[in-house]
């Protein structure tokens, strides 16, 4: 039952009959129509409590991009964007749509960008109430009385319940997630896992804007200072990025993904915040705990026993427990969430081996060569058959989100530090005095404050002197923090082993980057750690 409104937008993605269209409801009207179709509950600060299914995180071997001659020499084709075939992809599109014509769809007209200048109109078709509402939340919404009737820079058209058939239809298995840049169409199948959508938008992006618009987009989080000084930070799971951003005393720009553009401003791409809460607590990440009300979902999470308090030590489901809530939930928010150029960029790793030292400055040719690397550490426990600690990198701290080579992001970084001025730093929150299991986790108050330090200019004027293996500049002192824990190697008994391990944490780096050296170009191979040297001891 389709009226002109909704004819108008769903006729050029295909879809003519659908039992009933709901158009732009608000949150209030979509968390009812979740409750009666039975997709949620209601905890007991009034958001809604859903389940993704079977998937419980995105499916990374099963997102594919349409290979056609828009895309065959621009994108980086291989594990990471998986090519699809055209004519599957509009055979799997006419399957959808022809799935859909029976059943209630949900649709939402919203964008992408907070800079007017950079924005992406969006459309999506949603089968699930509830992930109708997560768009909302997600994306930017349009001002109350917008004229929407807009033609969509890019559609997505989602329908969990729909799965495909692998042998015909091209597909790994049942679940897809597939990017069409040509027809500018994402297509989301058999799986319910919301962040199916968001992180698709982010990959449209990291294709678009420095392909057609010159613009950086980055993984990362962003935050604004009383004078306006912007900061930003990288970092992988578990190396503090959403904690270390979050303060108090500085703006919310955005948590997760933002933009930096020609003219030097940045700019968040979403309207709303998509954070664990695995283990949450009102104590470690307030404004998150505060934000969990009527209109935020959390999803594959369970209550306390006899209660609707979300219980969020409860594992059962799984460890990515979510909330996904507007970003004006959080009391410091900027809105429109744009700002300057940032003055200072945080490399945040979890150094497992102990080796980086807690703080450190980049020049360009390390900035650049790192932010390819992105480099962390997971430790024993944290992952099956995990025993002792393991590298992890991910290019550019998102490898998994990125249609172009890394070395094209890697260079426009570089071009942004020659543009403006500003200070890039390598924090390690992971191991000092040793390795995991020999030394301890570096003290959260320290590494704030080096942070702190950092961000009000108080190591411009600080003597600073060159780790011998890894180049980067190590500070030889920071307001708070004790002198002697500066240089890693000081806090090791065993000098030589300190030697060994940094030298063996080299050539991990070395490695990993040896699928890239054909491409990067002499300034970024100039910020490889030198492995071959020792320094005395």
């Amino acid at each position: 039952m389709m009226d002109s409104a909704a004819n108008a937008r769903l006729a050029p993605l295909g879809i003519s009959h659908a039992a009933r269209v709901h158009l732009n409801l608000t949150p209030a009207e979509l968390v009812e129509e979740a409750l009666r179709r039975g997709e949620g509950t209601l905890t007991d600060t009034g958001a809604l409590m859903a389940d993704t299914g079977a998937f419980t995180g995105r499916s990374p071997k099963d997102r594919f991009v349409v290979k056609d001659a828009n895309t065959q020499d621009s994108v980086w084709w291989g594990d990471i964007n998986i090519p699809f075939d055209t004519d599957k992809f509009d055979q799997l599109h006419q399957k959808m749509v022809q799935y859909l014509e029976d059943k209630e769809i949900y649709v939402r007209d919203a964008y992408a960008g907070a800079n007017p200048a950079y924005e992406l109109k969006l459309r999506v078709v949603n089968e699930l109430a509830w992930h109708n509402l997560f768009c909302y939340n997600m994306f930017l919404r349009p001002s109350e009385g917008a004229d929407t009737s807009w033609t969509p820079d890019f559609s997505i058209i989602c329908a969990p319940g729909f799965e495909a058939d692998p042998a015909v239809d091209g597909t790994r298995q049942k679940n897809f997630a597939i990017l069409n840049f040509t027809k500018k169409m994402i297509l989301i199948g058999g799986t319910g896992y919301a962040g199916e959508m968001k992180k698709g938008i982010f990959g449209v992006l990291n294709y678009l804007l420095p392909h057609e618009r010159e613009t950086l987009p980055m993984h990362c989080s962003a935050n604004v200072g009383k004078e306006g000084d912007t900061a930003i930070f990288f970092g992988l799971s578990g190396t503090g990025k959403t904690t270390l951003s979050a303060d108090p005393n500085r703006g919310l720009i955005g948590d997760d993904e933002h933009g930096w553009t020609p003219d030097a401003g940045i700019f968040n791409f979403e309207g709303g915040c998509y954070a664990k809460v695995i283990d949450l607590s009102a104590e470690k990440e307030p404004e998150i705990w505060n934000a969990i009300k009527f209109g935020s979902i959390v999803e594959n999470t369970r209550f306390v026993p006899g209660t609707h308090t979300v219980d969020y030590a409860n594992k059962s489901v799984t460890e990515n427990t979510r909330t996904a809530y507007p970003i004006n939930y959080i009391p410091n928010a900027i809105e429109p969430a744009v700002a300057d150029a940032p003055k200072n960029i945080f490399f945040l790793t979890a150094d497992a081996f102990g080796v980086l030292p807690p703080i450190s400055k980049l020049d360009k040719s390390h900035a650049m060569y790192h932010f390819m690397s992105g480099y962390t550490a997971k430790v024993a426990g944290t992952e099956m058959g995990i025993t002792e600690p393991q590298t992890t990198f991910s290019a550019c701290f998102g490898a998994v989100f990125l249609p172009l080579h890394p070395t094209k992001y890697a260079e426009m970084l570089g071009q942004k530090m020659d543009e403006n001025e500003v200070n890039v730093w390598l924090v390690n929150t992971g191991w000092t005095g040793g390795s995991y299991g020999v030394g301890s986790r570096m003290k959260l108050s320290y590494t704030r404050a080096m942070i702190t330090a950092a961000l009000n200019g108080e190591l411009d004027e600080v003597t600073f002197h060159k780790h011998p293996i890894f180049g980067v500049e190590i500070p030889a002192a920071v307001p708070g923090v004790p002198s002697e824990i500066l240089d890693a190697r000081d806090t090791w008994a065993d000098k030589e082993e300190y030697e060994r391990t940094a030298t063996d944490l080299a050539h991990k780096f070395i490695a990993n980057f040896k699928k890239y050296a054909d491409y990067a170009k002499d300034e970024i191979l100039a910020g490889a750690p030198k492995a071959e040297v020792v320094a005395s001891v």
